[in-house]
């Protein structure tokens, strides 16, 4: 199994770009993934997606990408048309205000979109960059949520073969409570026919009874349900969803035997196998 929580962070400082990537996981019905970018490499967002994508079924994922840059290569241009603008518009004002200074260069240069500044990006090149470290993480990230996905299998097991032992324990009283159902009859027949009782009708009436209160069904129901639970965690990786189905199942077994039941060790059994039942549940919207 696999969990859907995880943490994984790696960084690489270069001698023009310095990048980390930042995985973080939490549960979810669905696969939700959410990519933070500098706006200047939004155009990876749906490589950085397909990466994550690949390697995760379910959960919510969020994905930092930071990146710092030193010595790119850069384009300045200057627009001559707002610098007219901004000169004509200051040496106007000087004129209406009676002053003699002059509108300088220095000024000019200092206003808003005078100077535009471009820096050359190529995307590729910045992927070559960030795809490995990017790789290194989602690695990372997977074996977090594998190792923390053990140790929620070892738990989920142990709370299964408390619900198998219970299961156990509930079979061995099946035979107790056909017993007492037929001696509560034949008590009853007795009290009102005194000697005259038709053992016919006792066993008659018994097995009336039995259909009503005897939990045999409910006990090959709930112990195929059981097995077939510790198959799929085992031979499926990503069984969140059919286990969670199957607890469903499992929970009704136990609920009519825990309605049916008329034995107060039984009703203690059923009570220990809702509290397993409660933890596994708990344990399962970690996993995916």
């Amino acid at each position: 199994m696999i969990s859907m929580t995880g943490y994984a962070y790696c960084e690489k400082t270069g001698q023009d770009l310095s990048v980390s990537v930042e995985i973080k996981g939490y549960n979810s019905r669905y696969l939700e993934i959410y990519i933070n970018l500098p706006p200047w490499l939004s155009v990876l967002e749906a490589r950085v997606r397909e990466q994550i994508a690949s390697s995760c079924g379910r959960g919510k994922v969020e994905v930092f990408i930071r990146a710092r840059e030193q010595n790119a290569p850069v384009n300045i241009s200057v627009n001559a048309n707002a610098a007219r603008a901004y000169y004509n518009a200051i040496n106007n004002l000087a004129h209406e205000l009676n002053l003699e200074e002059k509108c300088d260069l220095s000024v000019l240069l200092r206003m808003e979109n005078v100077l535009e500044i471009e820096k050359n990006r190529d995307e590729e090149r910045y992927w070559k960059e960030i795809e490995p470290l990017l790789l290194q993480a989602v690695s990372a990230f997977g074996n977090e949520r594998e190792r923390e996905g053990k140790h929620t299998t070892q738990d989920i097991f142990a709370n299964l073969e408390k619900i198998v032992s219970s299961v156990k324990a509930v079979s061995a009283y099946v035979p107790v409570i056909e017993n007492t159902l037929k001696e509560n009859i034949r008590f009853r027949f007795a009290e009102l026919l005194g000697d005259k009782v038709d053992e016919n009708r006792v066993l008659a009436e018994t097995a009336s009874l039995l259909l009503k209160y005897t939990v045999s069904e409910e006990l090959s129901r709930l112990n195929s349900h059981l097995v077939e639970f510790r198959a799929e965690a085992e031979r499926n990786q990503r069984p969140g969803k059919k286990l969670d189905f199957l607890c469903q199942e499992i929970n009704r077994e136990i609920n009519t035997i825990g309605s049916k039941s008329a034995i107060i060790e039984v009703s203690a059994e059923v009570v220990k196998m809702k509290e397993a039942l409660e933890n596994i549940r708990e344990q399962l919207r970690n996993i995916e």
